[in-house]
């Protein structure tokens, strides 16, 4: 039985969880070992100090230069396993999410929540970079510090009470820094994001801009805005860089005071010279972790942010789908008293809509502007959750198909053609590694196969950035070629000839007839209605409300010449 999507997807978070928790663990148990191995330097120069210089005992000292040996080569090894360890819990959270974040991704731009898909793919390379970089380390290496403060203290209670003080001063002036930086700080980011996505969204539109003469008041607009975030960095900026400044004197200091206070000890006769030296590098190392702990803090903020984000988007923008691929099937399509309110409004697009094709039947559906088509046609193709109601095509609801075996069954042309980066012959192919022969075949059935063989590279044409550029009417019949590819049961064809010419429309008339014999069932949304000589039903939708249903001829006769709610809907009657 198949596991509910919602079920697998916190499965996923729970198995993201403990693989990070896991390996954070044994990452902590690796830093203990890492943290007594790096007293070795300190302990090495203690000995030589206070035994080989005094008891002038080469011996002593090639038995010390082993001892360290194998203690900083161990040291060696371990901080690279533990490296490793970061590297595994990167690569695992990457695979085990990265898919359903894709997924969550191109369900959240359907539903037009572009930023958020964008947004997560940021957030997925942040966790990982967050994995594998340095500031994961800095709460373990801290958590250790009293390892070193232990031996501090062992050499002498005032080695111990310096080093103790010095962590407090300079993890204060770390705290201060994160508080008078922290608000300027998401300010500055919120508005620099804010900026990227205002000028990539207007430069979707760069035609209309650049014909129109809207860049200089655009970039205007742009500078503005950027100067504002500006001017919230070098306020983060002058602060941070100011405390960091006292910081780093600070700890200056303390190394004075440490090494000060061990001459004293050894002039008293407290200490040894090698104690001098050993504490004051002991308590540099000591003090490392509370120097960057901020900046590691901000970072754990940043990761357990993405971590969120990503948790959101897979659990509210995820659609609860299927996973078992369903079998190809040949069956009627239902639309069962379908409506369909936008997120956050009251007011349906879609109010009650039920209607029934069969197979190798064409529908065609007209209406004015704003009547429901288009949300009507992302309906029947699964591609939006309806309020109440339902799709069905052979008893299968086609919103919770599982979409790999769904695709197989379903063509969709919508009213902007996006063709993807790649050949003619992958997008045709719905960028599988398909039977050449099944290319050949949607195409000539698209009537575009000789349009194709006109290019620089034919099929291996390359589209996208930098690829060719095709006219509007050229990339709505790659579109119909690729709607039609595999022979689809049911074939969804939003406003398919308004960039075609006569010849254009003829073929996609053709291409109709042939889906026709096949058995598929057809569904098309026109504004010209030359098109609709080749549908057997005529819907008319107005309000998001089915106004008439049957068959065309009998929609046609029962229009009155003068009705003026149907776009040219008098036309109809001359195709009838």
């Amino acid at each position: 039985m198949t596991k509910p999507a919602n079920t697998e997807t916190m499965d996923l978070l729970h198995q993201g969880r403990k693989a990070f928790v896991s390996g954070l663990a044994y990452a902590a148990i690796l830093s203990a070992i890492i943290n007594v191995l790096q007293l070795t330097v300190p302990l090495f120069m203690l000995q030589v100090h206070d035994r080989v210089v005094n008891s002038q005992s080469t011996d002593t000292l090639i038995m010390l230069i082993v001892v360290a040996a194998v203690a900083l080569a161990t040291y060696c090894a371990l901080d690279y396993v533990r490296a490793l360890t970061y590297q595994v819990m990167a690569s695992k959270l990457v695979r085990k999410l990265n898919l359903p974040i894709l997924q969550a991704a191109v369900s959240a731009s359907v539903n037009q929540s572009v930023t958020q898909s964008a947004q997560a793919i940021r957030d997925l390379n942040d966790i990982r970079s967050f994995v594998v970089g340095n500031a994961i380390s800095v709460p373990l290496e801290a958590f250790w510090a009293p390892i070193f403060l232990g031996v501090l203290f062992a050499l002498h209670w005032l080695y111990g009470l310096v080093a103790l003080i010095s962590a407090i001063i300079i993890l204060s002036f770390s705290l201060l820094s994160d508080f008078l930086t922290r608000r300027a700080t998401k300010r500055a980011n919120e508005s620099a994001l804010q900026n990227i996505g205002e000028i990539s969204g207007s430069l979707r539109h760069a035609e209309a801009i650049e014909a129109m003469g809207m860049l200089p008041a655009l970039a205007s607009r742009w500078r503005r805005s950027q100067l504002h975030t500006q001017d919230l960095l070098d306020v983060t900026t002058r602060r941070s860089r100011a405390l960091a400044s006292v910081t780093r004197t600070c700890r200056y200091m303390m190394q004075i005071a440490v090494l000060s206070v061990g001459a004293i000890l050894v002039i008293n006769q407290e200490a040894s010279a090698g104690s001098m030296v050993a504490s004051s590098i002991i308590m540099g190392r000591m003090l490392l972790p509370f120097d960057s702990m901020v900046d590691g803090w901000r970072q754990w903020v940043i990761a357990m942010t993405a971590w969120k984000n990503v948790q959101d988007l897979l659990q509210n923008q995820a659609p609860k789908r299927e996973t078992k691929p369903t079998p190809r099937t040949q069956g009627d399509l239902k639309v069962d008293r379908l409506v369909f309110a936008p997120p956050g409004s009251d007011v349906p697009v879609l109010k009650g809509l039920s209607f029934q094709l069969s197979p190798g039947e064409v529908l065609g559906i007209v209406g004015p502007s704003a009547a429901g088509k288009s949300t009507l046609a992302r309906m029947l193709i699964g591609v939006t959750k309806p309020t109440t109601g339902g799709v069905y095509l052979d008893g299968n609801n086609v919103y919770l198909w599982e979409r790999g075996s769904f695709g197989d069954m379903v063509g969709y042309l919508p009213q902007s053609v996006s063709l993807l980066d790649g050949t003619i012959r992958d997008n045709i192919a719905r960028m599988r590694d398909a039977d050449p022969r099944l290319v050949l075949d949607a195409a000539r059935q698209a009537d575009v196969h000789d349009m194709i063989g006109r290019l620089p590279l034919g099929y291996d044409t390359r589209l996208g950035d930098g690829g060719y550029l095709l006219s509007g009417g050229q990339r709505q019949r790659i579109g119909l070629a690729r709607a039609i590819y595999g022979r689809p049961r049911l074939v969804v064809l939003d406003e398919p000839n308004a960039n075609l010419d006569t010849d254009g429309e003829r073929a996609l008339i053709r291409a109709i007839e042939a889906l026709r014999a096949d058995g598929a069932i057809i569904v098309l949304i026109a504004h010209r209605p030359s098109i609709m000589q080749a549908a057997d039903k005529i819907m008319v939708l107005q309000e998001g409300k089915i106004s008439q249903f049957g068959p065309r001829s009998a929609i046609a006769g029962m229009i009155a010449p003068g009705e003026k709610s149907v776009a040219a809907v008098t036309n109809l009657r001359g195709t009838a």
